[in-house]
Order: structure tokens, then sequence, then C-alpha cells
């Protein structure tokens, strides 16, 4: 049951019984189970599918001829990644797994019959792209301007508040599967530094990280060290003029 990308989308908008039923219907085509470190798809595959994550973290990566990689997102449970590739010929990035990843493909005829059917899920389907490349400008941001503090605290924030809008956070603890290499390779920074800023924000009492367990005890303390303004997640029901109206039960 795609339950995340459900909760994701009604962020959004409000969904209806038969919106949920199409999308349900999504994840019975092709489902797939991959373990960590592997590729969901390579830069120069056919872009004939799109993948809908249902478990496990994933991430979209480039990788230069020598090896070094750097990562361009993340992708958290309830996302879909590429929604609209379907339009150019090839993959001209990688998505790889960061964890064991369940995920759905779906194909472009049936997800574009499902938008066609439901005009709403459309509607929400495009949100949820350009909030996709809202982040992917924030990141080049976090690139270009901000210390290496200001930049992983900004991660950190954004990946807290995305897994809660899909419910999979408790209070202020979050999983974060992530190792440093990964951080670093998504911050542009080395894994020194990288251990060398957690330390940082650890001291500061900005948060908690055992293993794979973060814990952020003042969020709002963290936004601010760290320059976070969510308004680019635009998770303020932005569609709620969209909203579905349910009859009322007899």
């Amino acid at each position: 049951m795609p339950r995340h990308f459900l909760r994701k989308l009604e962020l959004f908008t409000r969904l209806s019984a038969a919106d949920r039923q199409a999308l349900e219907g999504l994840v019975g085509e092709k489902l797939r189970r991959v373990g960590p470190r592997e590729d969901i798809v390579r830069e120069g595959d056919s872009a004939s599918h799109v993948s809908l994550i249902l478990d496990g973290w994933a991430c979209r990566y480039k990788q230069l001829e020598d090896g070094r990689r750097q990562i361009v997102a993340f992708f958290l449970p309830g996302d879909l990644c590429d929604t609209f590739i379907d339009v150019l010929r090839e993959m001209d990035q990688s998505i790889g797994t960061l964890t064991p990843v369940t995920f759905a493909e779906i194909s472009r005829d049936t997800l574009g019959a499902v938008a066609a059917r439901h005009p709403r899920i459309m509607q929400a389907l495009w949100w949820d792209t350009l909030v996709s490349a809202s982040i992917q400008r924030e990141w080049t941001v976090n690139l270009g301007q901000r210390s290496a503090t200001e930049r992983l605290g900004h991660l950190l924030c954004e990946v807290f508040i995305r897994l809660q809008g899909v419910g999979l956070t408790e209070g202020d603890h979050c999983v974060l599967p992530t190792t440093q290499a990964d951080l670093a390779d998504a911050m542009g920074l080395s894994t020194v530094h990288i251990n060398r800023t957690l330390q940082e924000l650890r001291g500061s009492g900005l948060i908690v990280l055992k293993g794979r367990n973060l814990t952020i005890p003042d969020l709002a303390a963290l936004q601010a060290a760290s320059l976070f303004t969510p308004n680019y997640l635009h998770l303020d029901h932005v569609g709620r003029h969209l909203d579905a109206v349910e009859p009322l039960a007899v």
C-alpha cells in the first residue's frame, strides 16, 4: 500500500476515495525489492517508467569517470522519482539505494491514464514535481553559500520535516540511515569535515545522533542555526481549493 505517497500528496490537497483507490492500484503493476547500495536505474537507461519508493531510502546521483560521486537528491518513502521522466529518451542520472528499498515500477501509460481520469491527482503530481525542483534549488544554495554547519543542519531539518509529513517521525526522533560518506557526497564536503561538523552540532546540543537514530531536541533552534525556512517545501495545503468533499454518511 502506498500509504506514505498518499499522505504526501494530501499535504497538497485532500484526495477522494476514488483518487486513493486509483493511486493504490499503481503499486500492483510491478513491485520490486532490492538491497542496499544497488542501482534502481542507471544513467543512460531508457526512461520508460517511474519508481515509487514504498520503503527505504534511495538517492539520485551523478558519477564522474574517476569514480567521484555527487548525490543531488535523497528519496524517502512516498517519493515518486522523476514523475514526468517519460518525455525524455534516456536517464541523465542514476538512482541508487542507500538501504534495502521496496519500490513500485509504474509505466508511463499507467500513470498517464490515472492522471487523465483524476484531475486532482494530476495537480498533486505537478505540485510534487515543483516541490522537487524547489528542493533542488535549495540544495544549490546550500552548496554555494551556506557554511558547513549551516549546510548539514539545513539538510537534517529538511529530512526531518519531510519524514514528519509522511508520518515517519516519533516526536523529535527519526531514523537517519545515511553514512557519513553519503552526507559528504550530498554536501560537497569530505568525510573528515562531515565528522567534525556533526561533532559541532552534537556539542552545541542541536542534535543527538546515535547510530542510525537522529534526535532534534529543539527543531526551531536547529532551523535558526542553519538559516532554514521551510517555505520551499510548500507543505501548507496550497491545493486546498481542490479538496475532495466526501458525501456524509447516512
